[in-house]
């Protein structure tokens, strides 16, 4: 019978069955990772406006730098930041005085009014002077290296202070840090135990102290050398900091 003679399959066949088969599979994971998107989209949505909608702990975080009825009841107008915000327009002139509109924020006991003006400059928070803000200090920065090295960090105006915009900002400082190295100690040490190589042991400069407990200071030589590189502040402690 005819329907029993064996089938003939050709390459060309085969070529078409293939194609079809990976087009299949393309078709069913991008179906699958379509399917995976949207979930992980209405998952995310949910989480963040049920968290959104459930914590308001974070709100409140400035009551505890603020007084209560636990502690001694001040005037409102001496409050400072963050116990207050202060809104100026900032079509002000830049370095003019100008009075600010502050506001006691709400759980916070005072006495008097609780809107009142203050007088300060027209300025934005990253344009107060140094003494005026307080930086993160980066330690692990060369503070002898020529020429002199920058690094960026946070800043944050203190609380007295009056200013437009984010009171955290970031800024461009010199590095510049102490580990609490003496200079004074320095060089007492080059001048009286610097051929043991006392000096480099205590600014941590290990190889070159056991190369001038060995060779005796460098016969003398080496001692005066480090005694008047120390002297000059052209030799400082191994780890970049800065004297005091």
């Amino acid at each position: 019978m005819r329907w029993l003679l064996p089938l003939r399959i050709t390459i060309r066949d085969c070529f078409i069955l293939i194609l079809l088969i990976i087009f299949n599979t393309i078709h069913v994971t991008d179906m699958a990772n379509n399917n995976m998107d949207i979930q992980s989209k209405e998952n995310r949505l949910k989480g963040d406006t049920g968290d959104k909608a459930i914590n308001f702990s974070g709100s409140d975080d400035y009551l505890k730098s603020c007084p209560t009825l636990e502690q001694e009841v001040p005037d409102c107008a001496v409050l400072n930041y963050p116990c207050i915000t202060c809104d100026r327009s900032v079509d002000c002139i830049y370095g003019n005085l100008y009075n600010y509109t502050c506001f006691v924020k709400p759980k916070i006991v005072c006495n008097g009014s609780k809107t009142f003006n203050r007088t300060s400059v027209c300025r934005f928070c990253y344009q107060t002077d140094k003494w005026e803000h307080r930086c993160d200090q980066k330690a692990n920065c060369n503070s002898l290296a020529s020429p002199l090295k920058f690094y960026t960090t946070n800043c944050t105006v203190s609380d007295d202070i009056i200013c437009l915009g984010k009171r955290r900002f970031l800024k461009k400082i010199r590095c510049s840090w102490t580990a609490g190295t003496r200079w004074g100690t320095a060089l007492i040490l080059a001048l009286t135990l610097g051929g043991f190589g006392a000096d480099r042991f205590y600014l941590g400069h290990w190889q070159e102290g056991i190369g001038k407990l060995f060779s005796f200071g460098g016969l003398g030589v080496w001692t005066l050398v480090d005694a008047l590189l120390i002297g000059i502040h052209h030799l400082g402690p191994a780890d970049g900091s800065l004297y005091i």
